[in-house]
C-alpha cells in the first residue's frame, strides 16, 4: 500500500511541476485556444465547428489537435505526454472517471468564478454535475448529455421487410431474424471494444433492469455479477453477434452507422452521436430513419456526457480559456451544438423547441428519468464505474463476443476480472 501512495504521489508532483513550467514557458499565443478531442466524424466536426465560430465571433483563435479514436483512448495517451512535458492544451475533451482522475492530480483550472457567473449549479443535472467537479471546484465544462441505450433504424428496410419498432425484446430479435431473411443485414455493428460494450449496456438494462444494472455495473455485487440473469444476458449477446455481418471486426461506429444510412443494415445500437451522422447525411427522423430506446428499456436512460475539462495554463491563455468555458454552457450554444451533434444539453432550462422529433424524445426521457430516479451512468462510456473496472468489462464482453467462450465461462471470468481491478 505505501508503495501505491509513494507512486502516486511522486506522478501528482511530476504533474504540478509540468504545469508549473507551463505557466512559465508561454507556449501558446494570447488570445487562443487549443483544443484535444476526438471528433473527428462528419457529424461530430460539424457540431464542434459551432463552438470554434463561437469564440473566433469573440476574437478567440482556435488551435485544433484532433486525435482520431471514437472510445477517446488514444486522445488521453497524447494528453498524458503533454501534460508530463510541461504543454497542456488549454481544454480537452473527456468523459466521467477519468475528468475526476485528473482533477485529483491538480492540474486542472479552477472554473468556480465562470460557474458561478453562469448559475451552473442550478441547471445542471446532478448526475452530471458529479463528474464536472473535484472536491467542490468545477474543473469541467459539460457540453451534452447522450444517452447509450438507443436503436437507430432505416425506415425503408423497416417498411420493405414489413417490421415495426419493436415493443421487447423478443420481438426485436424477431424483426432482426427477417431483415437476415430477406438478405439483409440486420444489425451494424463495430468490432471494438467499446463498441461491444455499448450493446452490452442495454442489453444489462432490458434484460435486469434498473435495480439490476445498478447492482452489476455500479455497485459490482458480486452475486449480480455472477447471477442466472448475468448469463441471460451473455446469451442475448450471442444472438446478437448472429445477427451482424462477417466483416464487423474493427469497423468505426460511424461506418456502422453508415450502413443504416445506405440501407445495407436495418438497425445499429448505438448512442445518439449517431443521429448527428443521420443529420449530417440529410436524413430526416420519421422519414428516413427511426429512433427507439433499446426495447425492454424505456423509462430508463444510461448516459455519458462529453465535457472540456481545462487544465493550468499561462496567463496569455487563461482569459480566453474562461471565455471558453462560459461559451460552452451558454444556452445560445447549448442548442446550436446538440442540435447537430444528436445529444441534449447539459443544462435543463433549455426549451426543446429547435429540436427535432428524436431529440424532443431525448430530452423528454432525460427529464423523466431524473426525476424517477433511472438516470445511470453507462458503464461502456466511463459514467458507471472507473477505468480499471471498466476495463475488466471490456476484456470479458469483448472476448465473449467475438469469440466462441460460454455465457457460463463469461460469467465466472467477468465476476474475476472486476473483482481483480476493484
Amino acid at each position: 500500500m505505501t508503495a501505491k501512495i509513494t507512486i502516486k504521489k511522486t506522478f501528482k508532483g511530476l504533474l504540478l511541476g509540468a504545469a508549473i513550467s507551463a505557466s512559465m514557458t508561454g507556449v501558446a499565443q494570447a488570445a487562443e485556444v487549443e483544443v484535444l478531442h476526438w471528433w473527428t466524424s462528419g457529424g461530430e466536426a460539424k457540431a464542434l465547428g459551432t463552438l470554434r465560430d463561437s469564440l473566433q465571433g469573440q476574437g478567440i483563435g482556435w488551435k485544433d489537435m484532433p486525435v482520431a479514436g471514437g472510445g477517446g483512448s488514444s486522445a488521453m495517451t497524447v494528453l498524458r505526454s503533454r501534460v508530463m512535458s510541461g504543454n497542456a492544451p488549454t481544454a480537452v475533451q473527456m468523459m466521467g472517471f477519468d475528468i475526476l482522475d485528473w482533477g485529483d492530480q491538480g492540474v486542472t483550472a479552477n472554473l468556480n468564478e465562470v460557474a458561478k457567473a453562469g448559475n451552473w449549479d442550478a441547471v445542471v443535472p446532478a448526475a452530471l454535475k458529479k463528474f464536472s467537479k473535484t472536491n467542490g471546484q468545477w474543473n469541467a465544462a459539460p457540453v451534452n448529455v447522450h444517452s447509450t441505450n438507443w436503436v437507430w433504424g432505416n425506415k425503408a428496410v423497416m417498411d420493405k421487410v414489413g417490421i415495426e419498432i419493436p415493443a421487447n425484446w423478443d420481438d426485436f430479435v424477431s424483426a432482426m431474424q427477417k431483415v437476415k431473411a430477406a438478405g439483409l443485414i440486420p444489425l451494424a455493428h463495430g468490432g471494438q471494444a467499446w463498441q461491444d460494450a455499448t450493446i452490452f449496456d442495454g442489453v444489462l438494462m432490458a434484460t435486469g433492469g434498473i435495480d439490476f444494472y445498478r447492482k452489476a455495473l455500479i455497485d459490482l455485487d458480486e452475486q449480480a455479477l455472477t447471477s442466472k440473469t448475468m448469463q441471460q444476458v451473455f446469451d442475448r449477446m450471442r444472438v446478437l453477434r448472429g445477427l451482424v455481418d462477417d466483416n464487423f471486426s474493427g469497423r468505426d461506429w460511424n461506418l456502422a452507422s453508415a450502413m443504416v444510412m445506405n440501407e445495407k443494415a436495418a438497425f445499429q445500437m448505438m448512442g445518439d452521436w449517431a443521429k448527428g451522422e443521420f443529420l449530417n447525411a440529410g436524413k430526416v427522423p420519421g422519414k428516413d430513419f427511426v429512433c427507439f430506446r433499446t426495447p425492454g428499456t424505456q423509462g430508463t436512460v444510461t448516459f455519458n456526457a462529453d465535457q472540456f475539462t481545462m487544465f493550468k495554463v499561462d496567463d496569455d491563455r487563461h482569459e480566453a480559456q474562461m471565455k471558453m468555458a462560459a461559451a460552452i454552457l451558454s444556452p445560445e450554444f447549448q442548442i446550436a451544438f446538440n442540435t447537430v451533434k444528436g445529444s441534449v444539453p447539459a443544462r435543463t432550462d433549455i426549451s426543446d423547441e429547435a429540436f427535432d422529433a428524436c431529440g424532443k424524445k431525448a430530452m423528454a426521457d432525460l427529464k423523466e428519468a431524473g426525476a424517477n430516479n433511472t438516470l445511470v451512468g453507462s458503464m461502456a462510456h466511463g459514467h458507471a464505474s472507473p477505468a480499471a473496472v471498466k476495463n475488466a468489462f471490456y476484456d470479458v464482453i469483448t472476448a465473449h463476443f467475438n469469440g466462441d467462450m460460454s455465457s457460463q465461462e463469461a460469467v465466472k471470468q467477468l465476476a474475476a476480472s472486476v473483482k481483480n481491478a476493484i
